[in-house]
């Protein structure tokens, strides 16, 4: 037992990575506090040594894969220097309250715990620019997480048990990349347009929850990949007609009325014109079937049956048909054991071309 202690000293001894940084301010040079990079994962450690070294010289420090049940609010309070925490992979009910004063810090990766609630005191770090909770038992996030973490730029909170995302997550307005997909999500914040740098979202696999989206999904300019598969929504919004960006869009698994299935068929460029079409009617004269099929035989083989062969790739570019495979009860048996906490991933997404 000494001799493994000892050895996990010698292990926070080691220094991965030494940086001298220099800081010109007008003439005077200014050296900072050599930082160091500790590697700690896959040790198999159910709690941590007490550190030699002087933690507030760390800048990286990588705890994950290992069986660790919690983070002393000790260590985590003196961290002062940290930029990059991994926990991932581990034991984890809870993160340390002292969270809060990792004030440099840019990546929290926390996922395949066993998290049901993110500390309040997490919007105190306020540099954070990544934030992984994949794969947790998340019920709700703080509630001002999106009016503190200003620098936020990607949010992954997917195969959880949210029900909601807080109003707050409208404020994001560094936020590129939002993965909330395999929840319980009922619906969707109403000001997504404040989320003006968002490319990315996915709101997939809410299954029997997700029945709407909200107007504003199509007031995200920037937005070039949509992902709302297999959920219960049937009616885009006309709005959606004006996401110029968008270049891949997933719709699959849903029961969509508007737009019906021959426009759905032929694409995304289709899906956008049509919706376009509608909010440009402002609902007033309803469109016509009629004038649809004219214009599927223009940009398809429509002849009073949709033939997806010999069709024309070209205006189905981006219309994303993903491979996604369902699970709780939904995934063949087959299927089920790929979504251990150790191993879950999601096959390869392809481009719709049948």
């Amino acid at each position: 037992m000494m001799y493994e202690q000892q050895q996990l000293q010698n292990q926070m001894m080691m220094r991965v990575d030494l940086r001298n940084k220099k800081v010109d301010h007008g003439r005077e040079t200014m050296e900072e506090e050599k930082l160091e990079i500790v590697d700690l994962s896959s040790m198999s450690l159910d709690s941590l040594p007490n550190p030699s070294l002087n933690l507030a010289t760390i800048c990286k420090l990588d705890l994950s894969n290992n069986n660790l049940q919690n983070i002393p609010e000790s260590l985590t309070a003196r961290l002062l220097n940290v930029v990059v925490l991994d926990v991932h992979s581990n034991q984890l009910k809870s993160l340390p309250n002292s969270i809060g004063c990792l004030t440099k810090l840019k990546v929290l990766n926390a996922a395949g715990n066993l998290l049901a609630f993110l500390p309040k005191t997490i919007e105190n770090c306020r540099c954070l620019e990544e934030l992984n909770a994949n794969f947790n038992k998340l019920s709700m996030l703080p509630d001002n997480i999106g009016y503190e973490l200003v620098n936020l730029k990607k949010l992954s909170v997917n195969s959880n048990k949210l029900m909601l995302l807080p109003h707050s997550i409208s404020y994001l307005t560094s936020l590129k990349v939002l993965d909330a997909r395999l929840n319980n999500l009922r619906s969707l914040p109403e000001d997504l347009e404040n989320l003006i740098n968002l490319q990315v979202l996915n709101v997939s696999q809410n299954f029997q929850y997700l029945e709407t989206l909200p107007y504003s999904i199509g007031l995200l300019f920037s937005l070039v990949e949509l992902d709302i598969s297999y959920n219960r929504i049937t009616s885009l919004p006309d709005s959606m007609g004006c996401l110029r960006k968008l270049q891949k869009l997933s719709v699959e698994g849903n029961p969509l009325v508007s737009p019906p299935m021959e426009v759905v068929e032929h694409g995304l460029h289709m899906v956008k014109e049509y919706l376009s079409d509608k909010m440009n009617a402002g609902h007033r004269s309803p469109l016509k079937k009629k004038s649809w099929v004219g214009k599927l035989v223009k940009y398809g083989t429509f002849n009073g049956s949709i033939r997806n062969h010999h069709s024309n790739s070209e205006e189905r570019e981006g219309f994303i048909m993903s491979e996604y495979r369902s699970i709780d009860g939904l995934a063949s048996p087959r299927y089920t054991g790929i979504f251990s906490p150790r191993h879950r991933f999601f096959s390869p997404k392809r481009i719709f071309t049948r």
